[in-house]
């Protein structure tokens, strides 16, 4: 008998998301994600949320037991894509990051829309985030089995959670440091990784990297700047204040208003990227992507003096 699937519609958008990170193959994951995704964009699941509902989010999501889990310190060297080990290699390592990828785009909309009291566009831009990161996560493990590998065949490290977890009751912790710091050094090496792949005469995966992934990363980055402005900004400029003035003294105040709290977003972006890593983080950094997803040149300054990264992009 064929297992029907529970009913979308009566649920809200958190507790479908809540569902997808209960769900733990990963290729269900992504698929259930994609459906919950079309039905919020088609309207037909309306609610974000109940708000007399406090439904707990868990500290992991659910998780099938089928990839074997190390330190990223004892993690093997991916190589440079020159052998076909090296290719499955690094496909098994964007592979495992997007299937993270997924539950952290579900997670910030379950753990912290209701919370934060953030509007309805919040949740819309990490509904497509979370979609995008299914997709991405269902071709690339398509093309590791076209490679002759399959996701769970080679070990991985959970240092993208591990993130998650030190940022799990703060939303600005959260999207500086998944989405402004990680997401943001994927930007960085994709370019790269493309490369070693077309010189290794895999022009497949380059392609899917460069025509799929990587413009889809920078919006994914886009939002983590979009949203980390609006909870600076939030308190700082709320619309009474420009009430009462002309268009033109409106317009200074503006500019005046654009220009400190800019300088605020920064200085907070540096405060949070600072508790969080130490250490040198080696270039290159993707300037044309990063200006693109909003990152101005004072973001990255930051991590030229004080951060380190010890994700899966290096």
């Amino acid at each position: 008998m064929m297992r029907r699937q529970p009913e979308l519609e009566s649920e809200t958008l958190v507790e479908a998301a809540l569902r997808i990170l209960n769900t733990g193959d990963p290729f269900e994951k992504a698929k259930l994600g994609d459906l919950v995704a079309t039905k919020w964009q088609q309207g037909s699941i309306f609610q974000a949320y109940n708000p007399s509902l406090d439904i707990p989010v868990p500290d992991r999501p659910a998780r099938l037991a089928n990839v074997r889990l190390v330190s990223p310190s004892l993690m093997p060297k991916l190589g440079k894509a020159g052998s076909l080990q090296s290719r499955q290699a690094i496909v098994h390592s964007l592979v495992h990051t997007e299937s993270w990828a997924i539950d952290l785009s579900w997670d910030i909309i379950a753990r912290f829309g209701k919370q934060e009291g953030m509007p309805r566009e919040f949740f819309t831009d990490f509904v497509k985030v979370a979609q995008d990161e299914g997709r991405h996560f269902t071709l690339l493990a398509k093309r590791l089995e076209e490679l002759g590998s399959s996701y769970g065949a080679l070990p991985a490290h959970d240092g993208l959670w591990d993130s998650a977890i030190a940022t799990s009751k703060d939303l600005l912790g959260r999207l500086a440091i998944e989405h402004c710091v990680h997401e943001a050094r994927g930007l960085d090496v994709l370019p790269t990784t493309i490369s070693r792949f077309r010189n290794g005469g895999d022009n497949e995966t380059a392609d899917l990297l460069k025509t799929v992934v990587y413009p889809e990363e920078i919006t994914h980055c886009a939002a983590g700047v979009k949203w980390f402005k609006y909870l600076c900004l939030r308190s700082k400029t709320p619309a009474s204040s420009r009430d009462n003035l002309s268009s033109e003294e409106n317009g200074d105040k503006e500019t005046e208003i654009s220009t400190k709290g800019n300088e605020e977003v920064i200085q907070k972006f540096h405060a949070i990227v600072r508790t969080h890593f130490r250490g040198p983080l080696k270039p290159p950094f993707n300037e044309e992507a990063r200006k693109a997803a909003g990152f101005g040149p004072r973001w990255k300054q930051v991590f030229q003096v004080s951060c380190a990264l010890t994700l899966i992009w290096d």
